[in-house]
């Protein structure tokens, strides 16, 4: 599934840091604004330990993990949605993506200069707010004009619209991000293709020093305090210890460094699975001697669509499903024990699938 996570900020953050980290792409990291002029494209892999056991049980030598496309995007500053300094790529490039990933700076650090002078996460986090909300309100201001001249029938339905549509105007108007507005039942849908940006489902990444990545720090304190209406999640991560972390080549160094930051897994793994459930997906797998693979699907997914994700041609001649639940396949050590003990379901096209199902499809074309 093609699906993008955007990570923005504004400038001198730690975005390409974290970039880098994330996918060890190389992308330009520089001590001064716009380091990042067009946005640089990664993937990365989500970070599943189900597959090596997996790979146990079926003794294979060939895993494939799933992905997940991450976008780092030119940092915005004041003025952004009118244009100003990188904005209006910006704005476009946001558009883009499924989910947002925003860096704010929770760190100290006199040789890196910042935007807006001092270190205050929570006046950046405003700053981008209300660029996105400012450029969302035009669009929605847009398709008021647009709705007010088809009420002019008199149609209740299109009277309604309008309501709806300024009713969201006022939301925004007020400082609040789209993903809070609660659309009248049914209703939504009509709204859909505004794209608006602040619609986007989001997550907070505090940088901060070393000495915080564990407990945190007041930066990060003030920030949680600030979104803690927002039900969206805060990982901490120390983008220089992620970076330090690549530089090692072999996984024991890697290992033994996090030892010492007292980490038990480096902190990108934490944002990509933060990242994968902000997009509403879950995993699957396929398991057989060839190979082990993850796959993803909206959370939801009839089987049918689950088969469709390994080839359009599975989904069309779609016959039925054996899954077995991973927990039942590590516990009992085989496809041909699981089967034994009745633990191999059969499902039809109906059978919505769960995180951690291992399924073999029949299908017929």
């Amino acid at each position: 599934m093609a699906l993008k996570c955007g990570i923005v900020g504004l400038p001198n953050v730690g975005k390409s840091t974290l970039f880098n980290a994330l996918t060890q792409a190389g992308a330009l990291a520089a001590n001064y604004p716009f380091a990042t002029k067009e946005p640089n494209v990664g993937m990365i892999t989500v970070p599943d330990p189900r597959l090596q056991v997996l790979q146990k049980i079926v003794n294979t030598n060939k895993v494939i993990p799933t992905t997940v496309e991450i976008v780092d995007i030119a940092g915005l500053i004041k003025g952004a949605s009118k244009g100003e300094g990188l904005g209006n790529q910006f704005l476009a490039n946001i558009r883009e993506v499924d989910a947002i990933i925003h860096v704010v700076r929770c760190f100290e650090d006199g040789n890196i200069v910042h935007v807006d002078g001092g270190i205050d996460p929570v006046r950046d986090k405003e700053t981008i707010d209300f660029e996105l909300i400012m450029k969302d309100m035009e669009i929605v201001e847009k398709r008021i004009d647009k709705l007010k001249k088809q009420a002019k029938t008199g149609k209740k339905e299109d009277v309604k619209k309008v309501e709806i549509a300024q009713a969201l105007y006022d939301h925004l108007e007020s400082e609040k991000p789209a993903r809070s507005f609660s659309y009248p039942d049914g209703t939504e849908e009509e709204f859909r293709d505004l794209w608006l940006l602040t619609s986007k489902p989001i997550m907070y990444v505090c940088n901060v020093d070393e000495e915080s990545v564990i407990n945190g720090n007041a930066h990060t304190a003030r920030f949680a305090e600030a979104v803690k209406d927002e039900s969206a999640e805060i990982v901490l991560i120390s983008a220089s210890i992620e970076a330090d972390i690549t530089e090692f080549e072999s996984m024991e160094e890697k290992l033994e460094f996090l030892a010492e930051m007292g980490l038990d897994e480096p902190g990108v793994n934490r944002v990509i699975r933060a990242a994968y459930a902000l997009l509403n997906l879950i995993t699957y797998f396929t398991a057989g001697e060839k190979e082990v693979r993850a796959w993803t699907v909206r959370k939801g997914s009839s089987a049918p669509q689950a088969a469709g994700v390994i080839h359009t041609d599975f989904e069309k001649g779609f016959i039925r499903a054996e899954v077995i639940k991973y927990a039942d396949y590590q516990e009992l050590g085989s496809e041909s024990a699981v089967r034994d003990a009745g633990k191999l379901s059969i499902e039809g096209k109906e059978y919505i699938v769960e995180d951690g199902d291992v399924m073999h499809f029949r299908f017929n074309v």
